[in-house]
């Protein structure tokens, strides 16, 4: 019946800085850009990585959320990386500092990221 997770939504203060982190720091690719008239959402982007979809909503007048780490909700979008510490100097070099170090869980690496809205993006090793 239900077969994967399709993709992910996320509504930007700025679609276009959000666009540019997604692409330009992380490699995901823009797939899609159409314009919709259903007030108040004014664009639908899509971004891919791999086998994983990222929709952009550019919305009219958006709301930040409660500065809750632990609120209920979406909480993070995490990303497979191959090496840890490539992935932590990669990001350094372009200005993007870890939010969370990276933290050994045993079975796997574990480290957080935000994108320009705040939105938590969390790396993963598997070992």
């Amino acid at each position: 019946m239900f077969k994967r997770v399709d993709h992910v939504e996320i509504i930007p203060l700025n679609a276009e800085r959000t666009i540019r982190f997604y692409t330009d720091i992380l490699g995901f690719r823009l797939t899609s850009r159409e314009e919709v008239n259903v007030p108040p959402l004014k664009e639908v982007i899509y971004l891919q990585l791999g086998d994983t979809t990222i929709e952009v909503m550019s919305v009219d007048d958006p709301k930040m959320r409660a500065e809750v780490p632990w609120q209920i909700g979406l909480r993070a979008i995490a990303l497979e990386v191959e090496d840890m510490a490539k992935a932590v100097e990669y990001l350094k070099a372009r200005g993007i500092g870890m939010s969370r170090a990276p933290v050994d869980l045993g079975n796997s690496y574990r480290g957080e990221i935000q994108d320009p809205d705040g939105l938590i993006v969390e790396l993963r090793q598997w070992k």
